[in-house]
């Protein structure tokens, strides 16, 4: 059965905000075509994706690696667009930095050159992410779509894991916006900052486990939380398809609705959440770290896209799908 709205393609469909995105999309009647990892034993459980409601009909998982760029091919064909949310993650260090961003890279590229060999795609949205924007060093309090994170800047002050991460997805970003103008194809990015709320993935998002490191009492992260701008999942992915379908969308959009700091956030937790045993202000004064800038959404927000969710709404989402998963 052909959705209304037609065909799309969705990288990454296991992963937090894809899946999401997936189901998002499918509700508002796309049929929807997405890659995941080759699985040669079929051992993998993609049922979170395959019982979505209208998946049976709708849904089509296609198998597809960034270390093979033209393995996209397949799933491209015949789309009218691309939501390419799949990106190489290695918090743990485990390959060096060169590799991961080569791989982002050289996978983005050939996605795009799947794109024009197509024929058909109309628009790629790119997710990008708030690290691509903040990392510079530059003295503002808010920073919008003109800021790029600096790669000297993120080598010198992020940790080996963070700087990453942090790396590949700036060079990427420019990678797509520029192959985009290179090319005459239509590249959008959506940058959110830390996105916090429910999940539908089997594995617990690392966003969403740093976003609640003062329930879970993650000693290591509070720093990455004295400034932090947030985002719920469901305006995430209502921000890609608005973008995808608002004519006139061009270039970089923030996608953050609220920022807190850790002492606002302690204070908010506590008050909300008091079954768990969250830090005193006290306590989290001794915290150090760099104060990462808010970053501003009035470029989206121009537009007419409007935000469903503030903070509460975020928090009580993610916490409650921690309890229905055991991690709480």
């Amino acid at each position: 059965m052909e959705a209304v709205k037609g065909i799309v393609c969705v990288t990454g469909g296991t992963g937090f905000i894809a899946s999401m995105l997936i189901k998002r999309l499918l509700e508002e009647g796309y049929s929807v075509r997405t890659t995941v990892r080759p699985d040669p034993g079929n051992k993998r459980d993609l049922s979170f994706l395959t019982n979505l409601p209208g998946a049976a009909e709708k849904l089509k998982i296609c198998s597809a690696d960034l270390n093979d760029p033209d393995s996209f091919d397949a799933a491209i064909e015949g789309s009218k667009g691309v939501f390419h949310v799949a990106t190489p993650v290695d918090f743990e260090y485990k390959e060096p930095e060169e590799i991961i961003t080569e791989r982002a890279i050289n996978g983005t590229l050939g996605i795009l050159k799947a794109c024009l060999k197509s024929k058909t795609v109309k628009r790629v949205v790119y997710t990008s992410s708030v690290a691509t924007v903040v990392h510079n060093g530059q003295d503002s309090d808010m920073m919008d779509e003109n800021f790029w994170s600096d790669v000297d800047f993120i080598r010198e002050n992020e940790t080996p894991s963070f700087r990453s991460y942090s790396i590949s997805k700036t060079l990427t970003e420019r990678a797509a916006l520029d192959f985009g103008a290179e090319h005459g194809l239509d590249v959008v990015t959506v940058i959110p900052s830390l996105v916090v709320g429910p999940f539908i993935c089997p594995k617990f998002p690392g966003s969403v486990r740093s976003s609640l490191a003062l329930v879970f009492g993650n000693h290591s992260e509070y720093s990455f939380l004295l400034n932090t701008s947030l985002v719920h999942v469901d305006d995430v992915t209502r921000a890609h398809i608005f973008v995808f379908e608002y004519p006139d969308a061009k270039g970089r959009y923030n996608c953050s609705s609220n920022t807190v700091s850790l002492q606002k956030l302690s204070k908010f937790l506590g008050g909300r959440y008091p079954q768990f045993s969250i830090p005193t202000l006290e306590s989290l004064a001794e915290i150090k770290g760099r104060k990462n800038p808010g970053v501003s959404s009035k470029k989206l927000l121009d537009t007419g896209f409007k935000y469903n969710y503030g903070v509460e709404e975020m928090y009580d989402d993610a916490i409650n799908r921690c309890k229905e998963r055991g991690y709480l």
